[in-house]
């Protein structure tokens, strides 16, 4: 909001600022499937990659092991690359 330089006061007659509306996010059953659209290769691949190496492994090793590699890689590199490419089809379809 302005303020008049003399006074302090707010400027009744300064144009009120309004800020861009930023778009939607995607509604959660978007986001879940993106989520699982990321998830669930990186489950795949992983446990192929580790399975040689943890055969004999309790199987909560063998989760928690894949776990701290797919969960960084999921929220860090796929997903936001995965909303940006929704973003980015749904702008397109918006035009």
């Amino acid at each position: 909001m302005a303020t008049s330089a003399t006074t302090g006061l707010p400027d009744a007659t300064a144009a009120p600022v309004v800020a861009p509306s930023a778009p939607n996010p995607p509604s959660v059953h978007v986001r879940a499937v993106i989520t699982w659209l990321a998830i669930f290769p990186l489950v795949a691949i992983g446990m192929l990659l580790i399975g040689p190496v943890s055969v004999d492994w309790h199987p909560v090793a063998r989760a928690f092991v894949l776990t701290l590699i797919v969960v960084p890689l999921a929220v860090y590199l796929v997903v936001p690359q995965l909303m940006r490419a929704y973003g980015a089809i749904r702008a397109r379809k918006s035009r």
